[in-house]
């Protein structure tokens, strides 16, 4: 990798001087030039910095359907789509529903594997059977055209809650509450579905609270952090209120299916953090659908019952297992294959008839780390209908590719990096071929070249994959450090760890570490740095020291790139790295 020193020169607020440098130097690479934008960065407002409910197109008349189902007692049925967002967003509005009174409500989540994403025409007719007027879906339906239409046909109301991205076509619902729409004008677009859901919740109670306490709604925050940091959105904005309160109210969640989930995987729930949920806590959510049911996920959120909990967390952390693997399988398979392959295209397409395609956005998220490339995997369900998911390596808009190559498939939505698709078997064998024409087409500036490393002097990050925030010594690796790296978080999508370049550092050792000795420990001797001894860790999961370009032994001065990691192990604080990379 070189190293690019080059940096346009941006115009900074005097007033960041509040800040110590090191802060200062991180607000300014995220593009914060200003006292205003850094308060409101570092200190979230629930109050301030969320948005009126009402500036999301349809919502009025949402409520006011609401409204009316529930003076009159209508039975409604909440859809919900069978991921980390679509459930906890169903458990959300199932309790608002009856914490406000209206017990006449029940819960309907499709099965990935023989229904598959989005609202599907066979139910609703059952729920037309059933007697069901109102229908409201949660993250999902915006695409479901046919579907909902059948609805319609059929007597039922429907109000759309969603926030992927619309193909041009809308169902003739009564209401679709999603940002993404195009006559859509409320300022944050990229809410997860059961942020869509939070919103139509507190326009409600905007219009009457049905005597509920003033704030009672934070405690729903719980699961609405979940959701946020489960689902690849964007951690910047609302969904950085949302997830920053989310994770406060998840420290002191109730709920007995979190708290025995949490203790089955170590998890201390007072000081959980984002890499605690979508490293443990999601995956064991998203193993329901993939692995078997998703209402199983939806009891474990719902349940008041300690003895429930305790069976279900049992249940989803074994079966997570199993679904590890798997995938794990799978990932050896298409790796195999790509290496055979030698010169690889910009698109990838790769199957098995074999493979359930519930397990393939994991195992393309996974291929990535090693082969960096859009990635599409498809397999079959037990319907035959071949389906798959694939996976952005950050810079391609997923939904712009698969729209300018529509024509191969059956159906295909999801968001910018994540994505589902189906498709017929006389065209899976020509996808990659049609995908690469569609990639040179939409985007013909990208192109290979060697990686360089970005180390900034006051321009904003952006989505550099590559970035570098600032050098650092070994005896930086302090708790005073963190303490203001910790500020910037939550972290994720939109919002990456800083990270650091550690030039010429010499591990003292090298090891494996883990039961199956899989994942890579480096150890550095640093009198200034945080641990007992001066002794430093740096730890990569799933990496040996081949996995690296840079030959890896003891005593020999590598640059190690790294972000800055705590761990409660066994509720011991201890502060460490992460590797990202070994130069």
């Amino acid at each position: 990798m070189s190293t690019d020193l080059a940096r346009p020169e941006i115009s900074v607020d005097n007033s960041l001087e509040i800040y110590p440098e090191f802060l200062r130097k991180l607000l300014l690479n995220r593009g914060i030039t200003n006292l205003e934008e850094a308060q409101n960065f570092l200190e979230p407002d629930y109050e301030n910095h969320l948005h009126d409910p009402y500036l999301l197109k349809d919502i009025e008349k949402a409520v006011e359907r609401i409204l009316k189902a529930v003076e009159t007692g209508e039975k409604i049925l909440i859809y919900s789509d069978y991921d980390a967002d679509g459930i906890p967003g169903g458990v959300i509005l199932r309790e608002f529903f009856e914490r406000i009174g209206h017990k006449n409500v029940e819960n309907y989540i499709p099965d990935r594997h023989e229904e598959g994403f989005g609202v599907h025409k066979q139910a609703v007719e059952n729920f037309a059977k059933e007697g069901i007027k109102l229908l409201i879906t949660v993250d999902c339906g915006t695409a479901d055209v046919e579907s909902i239409n059948r609805a319609v046909e059929l007597g039922l109301d429907v109000i759309i809650t969603d926030h992927h991205e619309p193909n041009g076509h809308f169902p003739k619902a009564c209401a679709i509450i999603n940002p993404k729409q195009k006559d859509c004008h409320y300022p944050f677009k990229e809410l997860c579905g059961s942020g869509v859901v939070y919103k139509l919740i507190q326009a409600i109670l905007a219009k009457n609270r049905f005597e509920m306490k003033e704030g009672y709604e934070k405690w729903f925050l719980d699961l609405v952090g979940l959701a946020t940091l489960s689902d690849m959105v964007p951690l910047v904005g609302e969904n950085r209120v949302l997830s920053h309160y989310g994770l406060k109210v998840i420290r002191k969640s109730p709920r007995p299916g979190l708290q025995k989930l949490f203790s089955k995987v170590r998890i201390s729930q007072p000081n959980i953090n984002e890499d605690d949920i979508t490293f443990s806590v999601t995956p064991r959510l998203n193993a329901a659908s993939r692995m078997g049911h998703p209402m199983d996920a939806f009891k474990l959120l719902r349940t008041k019952d300690e003895i429930e909990a305790d069976q279900l967390s049992d249940y989803l952390n074994r079966i997570n297992d199993e679904r590890k693997g798997v995938v794990a399988a799978i990932v050896k398979d298409i790796k195999k294959h790509l290496k055979e392959r030698g010169e690889l295209k910009k698109v990838i397409v790769h199957g098995n008839p074999e493979w359930k395609p519930a397990l393939l956005g994991l195992a393309a998220s996974s291929v990535m780390a090693d082969f960096p490339r859009t990635i599409f995997l498809w397999g079959r369900n037990g319907d035959s209908i071949i389906k798959g998911s694939c996976r952005s390596e950050g810079n391609i808009n997923l939904m712009a590719l698969m729209e300018s190559a529509k024509d191969s498939f059956l159906q295909f939505g999801g968001h910018k990096l994540a994505g589902g698709f189906s498709i017929s078997t006389e065209k899976v064998h020509t996808l990659e071929d049609e995908l690469n024409r569609a990639y040179e087409k939409l985007f013909p500036v990208h192109h290979e070249s060697s990686p360089q490393i970005s180390i900034p002097e006051g321009n904003s990050r952006g989505s550099d994959e590559n970035w570098i925030d600032m050098k650092l010594n070994l005896n930086d690796v302090n708790w005073d450090t963190y303490k203001h790296i910790e500020r910037l978080a939550p972290f994720g999508i939109g919002n990456p760890k800083p990270t650091f370049l550690f030039e010429n550092v010499s591990p003292k050792t090298v090891k494996q570490f883990g039961k199956e000795k899989n994942h890579l420990e480096l150890i550095f001797s640093a009198p200034g740095g945080s641990a007992s001894g001066g002794a430093i860790s740096a730890i990569a999961f799933f990496k040996r020291p081949e996995s690296f370009e840079t030959k890896l032994e003891e005593g020999k001065p590598i640059n190690l790139i790294a972000t800055f990691e705590k761990s409660n192990f066994r509720n011991y604080p201890q502060l460490r790295l992460h590797i990202v990379d070994i130069v």
